[in-house]
Order: structure tokens, then sequence, then C-alpha cells
């Protein structure tokens, strides 16, 4: 069987790794991102859960050739349109998953509980629950809880609830602009993207995202005017490029209609990056060189 390296390469969506940079929260919110030894750790849970995404990423094509193939963009996708081989890709994706498990493993008890119910979590999505509107974009949200908590447990450092709020909120936000992608897909084609998507319209993803907006910013700010870090008096200078980057992103999904794949925006969005980078600048000054 020949198999094709780069189609193999795409159905693992390295792309999509960005979302685990999530993991190196703790260790950088808690100003221990200059600790080698707690770097590697985090960077080995990253690995883990690189790993773990990449073998849902499977498996959740695998469930959804059919409706893929319908889609303007997933059509191309290697299983929908047949450039990898369905049982290989199987094969690789239980492969992937003991990879997973014992380099989560290697870390610590903990790391391997949470890279395993992060993984039955999706299972029970892609057999069900993605069914559900609104229970289908908690689950992608409750996915990035888990990599703050593996980030956690690998650096050893304790979660502020802020963090988790923020991180929780941000993810939910993201979802549903994705949700606001789909609905507009079946405005113009007719053809539901998600089996999810009856549970939803405009008016009502249009209402959420502007309520999670409000919040995400009110809850940052709130953060950074209690966080009990050095110098961390001058953090509210860092909520200047989140005020902005979550502008920039409600713009994209409500005047563009572009935020079908938040990856894709944060990749290819000048904007969305140089807010990023501003606000990962600003905060590394501020706390690591105590500005």
């Amino acid at each position: 069987m020949k198999v094709d390296w780069i189609q193999v390469i795409k159905l693992l969506r390295p792309n999509h790794y960005v979302k685990n940079l999530f993991v190196f929260t703790p260790i950088f919110f808690g100003g221990e991102i200059t600790n080698v030894e707690l770097l590697m750790n985090s960077l080995t849970a990253f690995v883990s859960f690189s790993l773990i995404a990449s073998s849902i990423y499977i498996l959740n094509d695998y469930k959804d050739v059919e409706s893929d193939k319908k889609h303007p963009e997933k059509a191309n996708r290697p299983l929908a349109s047949r450039a990898v081989n369905h049982r290989f890709a199987l094969v690789l994706m239980v492969l992937l998953v003991l990879a997973s498990f014992s380099i989560a493993f290697s870390i610590s008890i903990n790391s391997l509980v949470i890279v395993g119910f992060y993984f039955v979590l999706n299972i029970a999505y892609s057999l069900g629950l993605k069914r559900i509107a609104i229970v289908d974009v908690t689950i992608i949200a409750l996915g990035f809880i888990m990599r703050l908590l593996i980030g956690a447990v690998a650096s050893t450092i304790s979660l502020s609830l802020w963090i988790i709020i923020m991180t929780f909120l941000l993810a939910l936000f993201l979802g549903f602009a994705k949700r606001r992608d789909d609905v507009l897909i079946y405005l113009k084609t007719g053809k539901k993207m998600r089996a999810s998507i009856d549970g939803y319209n405009l008016e009502f993803v249009s209402s959420v995202l502007n309520v999670l907006s409000g919040v995400i910013i009110v809850s940052y700010i709130l953060y950074t005017t209690n966080a009990e870090l050095p110098s961390s008096e001058y953090l509210y200078a860092t909520s200047f490029f989140v005020i902005l980057g979550i502008l920039r992103y409600l713009q994209i999904s409500l005047v563009e209609e572009k935020s079908g794949s938040p990856t894709s925006v944060l990749l290819k969005d000048n904007f969305i990056r140089i807010c990023l980078l501003g606000w990962v600048i600003l905060f590394y000054f501020i706390i690591y060189i105590q500005l």
C-alpha cells in the first residue's frame, strides 16, 4: 500500500497544535517560564497532548467522512478525499493514543488521567454529544481546560481560578464563532455542516458572541488588577491587546464572516498576531523583567 505522507501529515493537523500552547499557560502566568526543568516538563506534556489531539482529529474525520464530502473546504481532507486509506488511518490513530498515554504516564499518573479523560470525552463527543447544540461547544471548551490542567500538573504550578475561567470563556467564544460560520454556510447552501446546526441561528450565535466578548474582557481586567505576581500592579496595561484582539475577532466573525477556523485566523490574520505578540511581550516584561 502506497502512503502519501504529505496527506498523512495533513490528517494529523499539526497546524492545530497551536491550541496546545495552552499547556504552557500555567508556567507562563506563574512566572516560571525561565525555569528550564519545568519548561521541559511542560514541553513533554505538550507533545503528549498534541499526539492525543491528532488521534482525535483522525477519529472525527473518520466519523464525519460523508458530511465532510459535502463541505466546500472539508471535502479536501485526506479521508474525505480518500487520499489516505481509512484502515491505515485507524491503525495510526491507535499508535498515537498509545504513544500519548506512554508519554503522559512518564510525567505522572495524574497526567495520564487527564489525557485519558480528554480522549474519552472526545470519543463521547464523536459518538453523539456533538449533535447537541451548546453541549458540543462546551466539550470543546472543556478540552482547553484539560490543556491547562496537564500544564499545571507537569509544571507543579497551581492554577488561578481566573485563568481557568478566562480560558473556558475564550474557548466558548471561539467555538460559537465557528458555529456562526456553519450557520452561514447552511443559510447560503442549505447544507448542514454539523448535526447540531438546528440548535443555532445567526441571532442566537451573534448574541452569545457579544455577551462572551464582554465577559472575557471584564474577567481579564479583574485578573490583572488582582493577580498576586511581581509587578502585577502594571498588568492592567496588557488589557489593551486583549480588548483589541477580541474586537478584531468579532469583526472577523460578524463583518467579514470568516471565523470558520480559529487556527487559520490566528496563523494568518496580521492584526490578531500583532495583538497576541504585543500581549506576550508586554506580559513578559512586566512579570519577568519587572518593569
